[in-house]
Protein backbone atom coordinates (compact mmCIF):
# COMPACT_ATOMS: atom_id res chain seq x y z
CA UNK A 1 0.00 0.00 0.00
CA UNK A 2 3.05 2.29 0.83
CA UNK A 3 4.34 1.80 -2.49
CA UNK A 4 0.57 2.25 -4.20
CA UNK A 5 0.77 5.68 -2.38
CA UNK A 6 4.19 6.76 -3.49
CA UNK A 7 3.14 5.30 -7.47
CA UNK A 8 0.03 7.44 -7.06
CA UNK A 9 1.62 10.50 -5.50
CA UNK A 10 4.24 10.61 -7.99
CA UNK A 11 2.00 10.44 -10.68
CA UNK A 12 -0.03 13.48 -9.55
CA UNK A 13 2.94 15.65 -8.54
CA UNK A 14 3.86 14.38 -12.43
CA UNK A 15 0.73 15.15 -14.14
CA UNK A 16 0.60 18.48 -12.81
CA UNK A 17 3.89 19.42 -14.00
CA UNK A 18 2.96 17.64 -17.24
CA UNK A 19 -0.30 19.83 -17.33
CA UNK A 20 1.65 23.02 -16.88
CA UNK A 21 4.13 22.11 -19.52
CA UNK A 22 1.66 21.32 -22.28
CA UNK A 23 -0.08 24.36 -21.10
CA UNK A 24 3.51 26.74 -21.58
CA UNK A 25 3.37 25.31 -25.43
CA UNK A 26 -0.08 25.83 -26.12
CA UNK A 27 -0.40 29.21 -24.59
CA UNK A 28 3.01 30.12 -25.24
CA UNK A 29 3.00 32.36 -22.16
CA UNK A 30 4.32 31.04 -18.36
CA UNK A 31 1.94 33.01 -17.24
CA UNK A 32 -1.47 31.78 -18.14
CA UNK A 33 -0.79 28.44 -16.97
CA UNK A 34 -0.39 29.09 -13.85
CA UNK A 35 -3.48 31.00 -14.01
CA UNK A 36 -5.17 27.81 -14.82
CA UNK A 37 -3.11 25.41 -12.38
CA UNK A 38 -4.77 28.04 -9.69
CA UNK A 39 -7.33 25.69 -9.54
CA UNK A 40 -5.97 22.75 -8.96
CA UNK A 41 -5.43 23.17 -4.80
CA UNK A 42 -9.27 24.26 -4.66
CA UNK A 43 -10.05 20.49 -6.36
CA UNK A 44 -7.64 18.71 -4.05
CA UNK A 45 -8.49 20.22 -1.05
CA UNK A 46 -12.91 18.95 -2.35
CA UNK A 47 -11.08 15.66 -2.61
CA UNK A 48 -9.98 15.46 1.33
CA UNK A 49 -13.30 17.25 2.18
CA UNK A 50 -15.39 14.99 0.18
CA UNK A 51 -13.30 11.94 1.27
CA UNK A 52 -13.92 13.49 4.96
CA UNK A 53 -17.57 13.93 4.97
CA UNK A 54 -18.25 10.23 3.41
CA UNK A 55 -16.06 8.78 6.42
CA UNK A 56 -14.21 7.92 3.41
CA UNK A 57 -10.20 6.54 4.06
CA UNK A 58 -7.94 7.60 1.82
CA UNK A 59 -7.06 4.79 -0.78
CA UNK A 60 -5.62 4.11 -4.20
CA UNK A 61 -9.04 4.54 -6.03
CA UNK A 62 -9.38 7.65 -4.26
CA UNK A 63 -6.21 9.42 -5.24
CA UNK A 64 -7.30 7.88 -9.22
CA UNK A 65 -10.23 9.95 -8.84
CA UNK A 66 -8.72 12.69 -7.21
CA UNK A 67 -6.11 12.78 -10.89
CA UNK A 68 -9.53 12.22 -12.75
CA UNK A 69 -10.87 15.21 -10.89
CA UNK A 70 -7.67 17.07 -11.36
CA UNK A 71 -7.81 16.62 -15.15
CA UNK A 72 -11.71 17.90 -15.56
CA UNK A 73 -10.45 20.72 -13.31
CA UNK A 74 -8.07 21.59 -15.88
CA UNK A 75 -10.17 21.49 -18.72
CA UNK A 76 -12.64 24.17 -16.98
CA UNK A 77 -10.25 26.47 -16.51
CA UNK A 78 -8.49 26.16 -19.72
CA UNK A 79 -11.94 27.46 -21.31
CA UNK A 80 -12.50 30.20 -18.89
CA UNK A 81 -8.69 31.54 -19.41
CA UNK A 82 -8.58 30.87 -23.30
CA UNK A 83 -12.25 33.01 -23.61
CA UNK A 84 -10.75 35.68 -21.24
CA UNK A 85 -7.79 36.06 -23.23
CA UNK A 86 -9.12 36.21 -26.27
CA UNK A 87 -11.58 39.19 -24.56
CA UNK A 88 -8.21 40.62 -23.86
CA UNK A 89 -6.56 40.66 -26.98
CA UNK A 90 -10.17 42.28 -27.96
CA UNK A 91 -9.07 45.45 -26.57
CA UNK A 92 -10.86 44.60 -23.39
CA UNK A 93 -8.88 45.58 -20.01
CA UNK A 94 -8.02 42.41 -17.79
CA UNK A 95 -11.39 42.90 -15.15
CA UNK A 96 -13.66 43.29 -18.25
CA UNK A 97 -11.92 40.08 -19.87
CA UNK A 98 -12.12 38.42 -16.55
CA UNK A 99 -15.77 38.99 -15.83
CA UNK A 100 -16.73 38.30 -19.42
CA UNK A 101 -15.07 35.09 -19.04
CA UNK A 102 -16.65 34.39 -15.71
CA UNK A 103 -20.18 35.15 -17.19
CA UNK A 104 -19.35 33.48 -20.21
CA UNK A 105 -18.15 30.36 -19.66
CA UNK A 106 -20.76 29.78 -16.75
CA UNK A 107 -22.85 27.37 -18.57
CA UNK A 108 -20.08 25.24 -19.88
CA UNK A 109 -18.08 24.65 -16.80
CA UNK A 110 -21.09 23.99 -14.57
CA UNK A 111 -22.45 21.54 -17.26
CA UNK A 112 -19.19 19.99 -17.52
CA UNK A 113 -18.91 19.45 -13.90
CA UNK A 114 -22.67 18.22 -13.42
CA UNK A 115 -22.44 15.74 -15.97
CA UNK A 116 -19.25 14.62 -14.12
CA UNK A 117 -21.14 14.51 -10.62
CA UNK A 118 -24.28 13.15 -11.48
CA UNK A 119 -22.59 10.48 -13.57
CA UNK A 120 -20.42 9.72 -10.35
CA UNK A 121 -23.45 9.42 -8.18
CA UNK A 122 -24.39 6.21 -8.39
CA UNK A 123 -20.72 4.69 -8.20
CA UNK A 124 -20.76 6.65 -5.20
CA UNK A 125 -23.09 4.91 -3.08
CA UNK A 126 -21.40 2.13 -3.63
CA UNK A 127 -24.25 -0.54 -4.11
CA UNK A 128 -24.40 -3.68 -5.10
CA UNK A 129 -21.69 -6.33 -5.41
CA UNK A 130 -18.38 -5.02 -5.07
CA UNK A 131 -19.80 -1.38 -5.11
CA UNK A 132 -17.87 -0.59 -2.37
CA UNK A 133 -14.86 -0.80 -4.01
CA UNK A 134 -15.31 1.76 -6.16
CA UNK A 135 -16.88 4.45 -3.86
CA UNK A 136 -13.80 6.29 -2.46
CA UNK A 137 -13.39 6.50 -6.08
CA UNK A 138 -16.17 8.64 -7.08
CA UNK A 139 -16.80 10.25 -3.85
CA UNK A 140 -13.35 12.08 -4.51
CA UNK A 141 -14.08 13.16 -7.68
CA UNK A 142 -17.86 14.50 -6.57
CA UNK A 143 -15.84 16.48 -3.64
CA UNK A 144 -13.26 17.77 -5.95
CA UNK A 145 -15.52 18.86 -9.11
CA UNK A 146 -18.23 20.86 -6.58
CA UNK A 147 -14.65 22.69 -5.16
CA UNK A 148 -13.00 23.07 -8.05
CA UNK A 149 -16.07 24.06 -10.35
CA UNK A 150 -16.23 27.41 -8.12
CA UNK A 151 -12.86 28.19 -8.17
CA UNK A 152 -12.89 27.85 -11.56
CA UNK A 153 -15.97 30.58 -11.89
CA UNK A 154 -14.66 32.79 -9.08
CA UNK A 155 -11.26 32.41 -8.12
CA UNK A 156 -9.39 31.44 -11.91
CA UNK A 157 -10.76 35.46 -12.89
CA UNK A 158 -9.76 37.26 -10.04
CA UNK A 159 -6.18 36.30 -10.51
CA UNK A 160 -6.48 36.61 -14.39
CA UNK A 161 -7.34 39.89 -13.58
CA UNK A 162 -4.55 40.05 -11.02
CA UNK A 163 -1.78 39.03 -13.30
CA UNK A 164 -2.66 40.81 -16.60
CA UNK A 165 -3.33 43.99 -14.44
CA UNK A 166 -0.52 46.23 -16.02
CA UNK A 167 -1.12 44.29 -19.58
CA UNK A 168 -2.20 47.28 -22.01
CA UNK A 169 -5.18 46.32 -24.33
CA UNK A 170 -4.32 45.60 -27.47
CA UNK A 171 -6.29 46.37 -30.90
CA UNK A 172 -6.84 43.25 -33.04
CA UNK A 173 -9.19 43.98 -35.74
CA UNK A 174 -11.31 40.90 -35.77
CA UNK A 175 -14.50 40.20 -37.63
CA UNK A 176 -17.20 39.88 -35.31
CA UNK A 177 -17.72 36.18 -35.92
CA UNK A 178 -18.17 32.87 -33.50
CA UNK A 179 -15.65 32.52 -30.71
CA UNK A 180 -14.07 28.86 -32.85
CA UNK A 181 -13.60 31.04 -35.59
CA UNK A 182 -12.20 33.91 -33.44
CA UNK A 183 -9.75 31.31 -31.74
CA UNK A 184 -8.57 30.12 -35.46
CA UNK A 185 -8.41 33.58 -36.43
CA UNK A 186 -6.47 34.77 -33.42
CA UNK A 187 -3.97 31.27 -33.73
CA UNK A 188 -3.59 32.61 -37.61
CA UNK A 189 -2.38 36.05 -36.54
CA UNK A 190 0.28 34.55 -34.04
Amino acid sequence: MHDSYQGLAAGMAGAITLIYLLLVVNFQSWLDPFIIICALPAALAGVIWGLFLTFTTLSVPALMGAIMCLGVATANSVLVVTFARLNLDKGMSPLESALAAGAGRLRPVIMTACAMVIGMLPMSLGLGEGGEQNAPLARAVIGGLIFATVATLFFVPVVFSLCHRRTPPREVNLPETSDLEAVTNMAELK
